[in-house]
């Protein structure tokens, strides 16, 4: 697995700054476009909320890219966060290979 240093941009502020603003929309054109609340948008915008598939189908309709792109960005900042806000998931303990295989009968 590769190891992000630094946190990546939320999409969020990918929208904002390279869709919003060079294209002089408001967010609540935006959020029409959309066909969602304006608050929904504001969130996501805000980087206090996160891109689901849906939102992520629509995204790549009204921008014409691909819902890859919007679920990859956002599973990027996630696992970021995930990984730098806690330390739980640490205390797992790797299963052996042995063990791994010898149950790969499922």
């Amino acid at each position: 697995m590769r190891k992000i240093k630094r946190q990546p941009t939320h999409p969020g502020k990918i929208i904002k700054e390279d869709y919003l603003i060079p294209l002089s929309i408001t967010i609540k054109d935006m959020s029409a476009i959309l066909g969602v609340s304006r608050k929904t948008l504001s969130k996501i915008i805000n980087e206090r909320g996160s891109i689901t598939p849906d939102m992520a189908l629509r995204l790549s309709r009204a921008f014409d890219t691909t819902a890859d792109l919007w679920m990859n960005l956002q599973k990027n900042c996630d696992l970021w966060l995930a990984e730098h806000t806690s330390k739980e998931w640490q205390a797992v303990k790797p299963i052996s290979h042995e063990l791994i295989h010898s149950h790969s009968s499922y």
